[in-house]
């Protein structure tokens, strides 16, 4: 058995930092994998059960680094950004040694006066770069801190000593003012870059604070306010007028509106009345309900939405897998390149003072953080804002697949129909009354929790139907039992067709119904001997005519794949606009099939909301399950779609690719800064203080352009 465990990350600085943290997390006894994330400052670690979140954050303490275990029932709290103090401080040091830029040399100070104000910006307000890099360098790494502590001290002492020893006159040259501008704005940047990241998390946050903390509970007749922990299972809820609902429930007294807006998306508020299901986190309308109680804790749907987007904002994209490898590599390499530089310029003749600011702007241009920042902030922001709109991403797997789906395979029914079929006509085969067919057909069905079973028991709400015994479910057929001594199955004409049953005078009916796009149900004993035949209705989503067109626009080919009869199918189908239908498919087929489109070389989505849609699910490359229906499919799912609305899937796709696209110009910015930086330091053409500025640029233009992404909205 294997667990996960959340731990808080405190001190990484770029992506060599998530390289050296999972590297000693994954040494750990009993670990199978870790993933941290830069954005997120959090690691998720698989681990065998009696692994203790103790050891782990020891291990990560060992690597200089904090570790602080996060409640898996709450939310991590966003990073403090830093305090803007050190930044001003720093500003108001440095501006006096940037003066002769403005104002020309002679505002230059003395040596001793620019010594004495980068002084303090050196060792004092910079003091947490030595401090981290000494830490890495300590435990066998190497980070971003290490770089800059290395580049800046270099130029400091440099002018340090050049100031010593011309002594009192003016040295020639001084990079003070370099050393200085690097702190300065690299801090600047940090504090930009966190301010920014913590706007990433906000859909948490939102999701969190719609959970009240009280609830008032009917007991003895009489109503008490307790705080919501304290709350149980089939206790009776008093919602007032515009006060959020505190569980998950069913509504026993009451009529009226309940906003979910900010749960499934929805923009109108959809009605509840006794014996509907309520949502924690809604928030009552213009009625007084009570409901009781159903779910608590970490089992309401609010819970699970905030653990969903928890998880995928925790995992780690593929692609940054590979950014991961690069960057474990990255400070090294950075290091050796900087000794290069230093060694060329030397030997080409240059002064040991040029050779040295050479190699400096090499370490300071060679930022890592923007490669680490690149994927998981645009995952962060992508999910969260999905999750607003009521998609929830499992993992940043499911994010990176969907951008790249051509074709979406749909299940009919609760999918593209209402999936509340009714019972439309009843033909009793010679001898058979209609009440009798109806009788035995809500016998057989009186167990069953399918669309069809309660279209079949609602209609025969006004009769008497025995006991139905040794009942068993014919997967994708229909079902049978032993009734009034007699073994009856009530299913599909394959079902029909595999007890060699003839349809006899009932073949014009079928034909008839199907004709009408019905979906027809045979009654049977199991000898073959036909008792009737059932015809159901079921009306088509008004939403899903919308969403094919548009999938169709994205260049996405829809396909139907149901189990229902053919006529039905193509009934539907012709209406939504779908040329692409396979019909009377079991449940164990519908996977092989989606495994067909697959090895044809199409990247597949499956939708679906039922039980016998999860193996098809887990088969396709993305699947996306019906909120609407039941939880075998949404765990089988990489995309749930909060509420039953067709229009989501194409969303999803769409944001996906928008995600997409940020992820891919977040990393091109990032190996571009390193790739043309690198060597325009190395040729002398990039000033220390430059290369600080687009060091600290390229890190928030990063987490800018992935939080740019918030301006998406669903198409109308």
């Amino acid at each position: 058995m294997t667990a996960n465990i959340d731990l808080g990350i405190e001190g990484m600085t770029c992506a060599a930092c998530v390289a050296r943290v999972e590297k000693v997390l994954g040494r750990v006894p009993g670990v199978e994998s870790a993933q941290v994330n830069l954005a997120t400052g959090r690691a998720r670690v698989v681990a065998a059960d009696g692994v203790a979140a103790e050891a782990l954050a020891a291990a990560v303490s060992r690597a200089g680094y904090a570790a602080t275990p996060i409640a898996a029932a709450r939310p991590a709290a966003s990073e403090s950004p830093l305090p803007p103090w050190r930044v001003l401080a720093a500003a108001l040091l440095t501006l006096p040694l940037l003066a002769p830029m403005l104002l020309g040399h002679r505002a230059m100070l003395p040596a001793w006066a620019q010594l004495l104000l980068a002084a303090p910006v050196q060792f004092w307000i910079g003091a947490r770069f030595y401090a981290a890099g000494w830490k890495a360098l300590r435990h066998g790494g190497g980070n971003m801190d290490l770089l800059v502590a290395l580049g800046t001290s270099a130029a400091f002492l440099l002018s340090a000593a050049q100031t010593a020893a011309a002594w009192p006159d003016q040295p020639p040259h001084l990079y003070f003012e370099a050393a200085a501008a690097v702190i300065t704005l690299v801090l600047l940047g940090r504090w930009l870059e966190a301010r920014a990241r913590r706007r990433t998390v906000a859909a948490i946050e939102a999701l969190a604070a719609l959970r009240p903390d009280h609830a008032r509970i009917l007991r003895n007749g009489q109503e008490t306010e307790i705080p919501l922990q304290q709350v149980a299972l089939d206790d009776i809820v008093v919602i007032r007028p515009g006060e959020r609902i505190p569980v998950d429930g069913v509504v026993l007294h009451g009529e009226g509106s309940v906003d979910e807006s900010l749960i499934t998306g929805e923009s109108l508020p959809v009605a509840r009345f006794p014996g509907a299901r309520v949502t924690g986190g809604a928030i009552n309308g213009d009625a007084l309900l009570q409901v009781r109680t159903i779910a608590i804790g970490a089992e309401t749907v609010l819970a699970r939405m905030i653990r969903l987007v928890e998880d995928a904002q925790a995992a780690k994209a593929p692609i940054q897998r590979a950014v991961d490898r690069v960057s474990a590599v990255f400070v090294p390499v950075v290091l050796a390149l900087a000794a290069a530089t230093f060694l060329s310029w030397v030997l080409a003749g240059a002064d040991a003072a040029t050779a040295l600011i050479n190699a400096v702007s090499v370490l300071v241009i060679a930022c890592p953080c923007a490669m680490g920042l690149a994927t998981p902030t645009a995952i962060m922001v992508g999910t969260g804002l999905a999750a607003r709109h009521g998609i929830l991403i499992k993992d940043a797997a499911a994010l990176e697949r969907a951008h790249a789906v051509t074709v979406v395979v749909f299940d009919k029914t609760g999918t593209l129909t209402e999936g509340k079929p009714r019972l439309t006509d009843i033909h009793p085969a010679p001898g058979y009354a209609r009440d009798e067919v109806l009788r035995l057909a809500a016998a057989l069905q009186s167990g069953s929790e399918h669309p069809l079973a309660r279209a079949v028991l609602h209609a025969a709400a006004a009769l008497e139907w025995p006991a139905a015994e040794s009942a068993r479910a014919l997967p994708g057929r229909g079902i049978e039992a032993v009734v009034d001594g007699r073994r009856l199955v009530l299913g599909s004409r394959r079902l029909l067709d595999e007890l060699g049953a003839e349809p006899g005078p009932l073949a014009g009916a079928e034909a008839a119904l199907a004709g009408q796009g019905r979906t027809v149900a045979w009654l049977a004993t199991a000898t073959g001997d036909v008792l009737g035949l059932l015809g159901f209705g079921d009306t088509v989503k008004a939403e899903a005519a919308p969403a094919i067109a548009r999938l169709r626009q994205m260049g996405v080919r829809s396909v139907l794949i149901s189990g229902d009869n053919a006529a039905a199918s193509a009934a539907v189908a012709a209406a939504l606009g779908i040329t692409d239908v396979q019909a009377e498919v079991l449940p164990a087929e519908k996977a092989a099939r989606v495994a067909a489109l697959k090895r044809d070389g199409a990247v597949v989505a499956m939708v679906g909301d039922g039980v016998n849609d999860a193996p098809a699910l887990a088969a396709a490359d993305i699947g996306f399950a019906m909120g609407t229906g039941t939880d075998v499919a949404m765990h089988a799912a990489g995309i749930t779609l909060m509420r039953g609305d067709p229009r989501l899937v194409p969303d999803a796709i769409a944001l996906s690719r928008r995600s997409w696209a940020k992820v891919r110009q977040g990393l091109f910015w990032a190996f571009a800064y390193n790739v043309l930086g690198i060597p325009i330091a190395a040729m002398g053409l990039l000033d220390p203080m430059l290369a600080g500025g687009a060091m600290a640029f390229s890190s928030v233009s990063v987490v800018l352009n992935a939080l740019s992404l918030r301006r998406w909205r669903p198409a109308a």
